[in-house]
């Protein structure tokens, strides 16, 4: 590969919460592991992999200059993002106006939100549930009803149509948010459920706020489809929230963007975003997204698809070959793994917070699955190298599955 995927990073002391957060945050992150085990991070999802060179020098060139002042976007900006979405997911006709920063993927969805629906109202999500969307939208006095994802008999987490229609009529919702690709469950929805989805959406005039944040990071076979693209009404219906952050593992840096062709729906979000005086560009973020979008990124991006792919094949198969009563739906985006422990827990009279601690005690640092609806759930991060992969599963294997909690 061109690209650096198999060096392990040093992360330590480097503003990494993945690393230096363990045991910190009792109830969100993972606990330390006990002596004689390092720390191999796949909670929170960012990546541990060196991020396209082209960032970090555009970052640099622009830091040569000694002054930080007042800016505007410039047309590079734009030009990159148009240019980036007709090349990734065939999209045409988008304009310089229709983009607009936002302070972050959730912040985008709260000034949608805010925008449309008042404190107290009802919102569909689906379930499982990003933990980001529980907190950003109780955190602001909605109600939340989810209409759970159901597993097919092929084991593939489908949206339940008739669940949305019922119950976003009992509930009189008229904005719903949705996840494409879906995280934790890593489905990456074919055109004709984004088709029936909207359809159900349309008939009861919900506005649709799409958070596509991870729709570059698709696995071999599959396509990601935009959710504006799908039809005219539902183009009109969407705000979609986009984000170099999560492809080019930006987060630190802040600075994600909506595209909203609808002028109305546009205006709305832009003065809700504007209220507060806050949801401004930083300017070394803007140099970020044009140093990610430049060719060398649409490369990266092909290789990271390929490399997660390969760890997402090898958990897969090793969870099925090694860990009986453990069953996860293989993930088609995204490079987090949602594991269902139900089965085990169960067979070996464990609990989850049992199984959780065996693998944090190891340096498996993995995540509680409890808070994104998974009752007695586990998510992991793949985005590492094979081998710290193969390094959890193997510890996993020996000291928790089929080791010492297994008793």
């Amino acid at each position: 590969m061109k690209y650096d995927f198999t060096s392990i990073m040093d992360r330590s002391g480097k503003d990494a919460i993945a690393v230096d957060g363990l045991g910190t945050m009792p109830g969100f992150t993972p606990s330390s592991p006990k002596e004689g085990f390092d720390a191999i991070p796949m909670w929170v999802a960012d990546m541990n992999f060196p991020t396209v060179p082209t960032i970090p020098e555009a970052i640099i060139e622009r830091a040569k200059h000694p002054a930080f002042g007042y800016f505007n976007a410039t047309d590079e900006y734009y030009d990159s993002i148009i240019r980036w979405h007709e090349a990734r997911n065939g999209v045409t006709g988008l304009t310089k106006e229709c983009i607009g920063y936002e302070n972050g993927v959730l912040g985008g969805v709260i000034s949608a939100l805010t925008a449309f629906a008042a404190p107290g109202d009802a919102v569909l999500l689906h379930s499982p549930t990003y933990i980001g969307f529980t907190a950003s939208v109780s955190n602001n006095g909605y109600k939340i009803v989810h209409s759970p994802l159901v597993k097919d008999e092929n084991g593939v987490w489908r949206m339940d149509y008739e669940d949305m229609d019922r119950k976003i009529k009992a509930e009189n919702i008229h904005v719903a948010i949705f996840c494409s690709p879906h995280n934790p469950c890593g489905r990456v929805w074919e055109r004709w459920e984004l088709e029936k989805a909207m359809d159900i959406y349309k008939e009861n005039d919900c506005l649709v706020i799409s958070d596509e944040i991870w729709s570059d990071i698709v696995l071999e076979g599959h396509k990601h489809f935009p959710t504006q693209m799908v039809n005219e009404d539902a183009k009109n219906r969407t705000v979609a929230v986009y984000a170099p952050s999560k492809t080019f593992n930006l987060a630190g840096l802040v600075g994600s963007y909506h595209i909203i062709y609808n002028k109305y729906l546009r205006d709305r979000v832009t003065a809700k975003g504007s209220k507060p005086h806050y949801n401004d560009m930083n300017v070394l973020s803007m140099h970020a997204l044009i140093g990610a979008y430049k060719p060398e990124g649409y490369e990266w991006v092909d290789e990271l698809c390929e490399v997660i792919t390969g760890n997402v094949n090898y958990a897969c198969d090793y969870i099925r070959d090694h860990f009986e009563g453990v069953e996860v739906s293989r993930p088609e985006g995204t490079y987090m793994l949602f594991l269902d422990c139900s089965k085990w827990c169960e067979a070996h009279g464990r609990s989850i917070d049992d199984l959780q601690q065996a693998g944090w005690d190891v340096g498996v640092a993995w995540q509680d699955g409890r808070m994104f609806h998974g009752p007695c759930a586990i998510r992991m991060n793949l985005a590492l190298p094979l081998s710290r992969v193969q390094e959890a599963f193997d510890r996993l294997n020996r000291y928790v599955f089929n080791g010492q909690a297994a008793y």
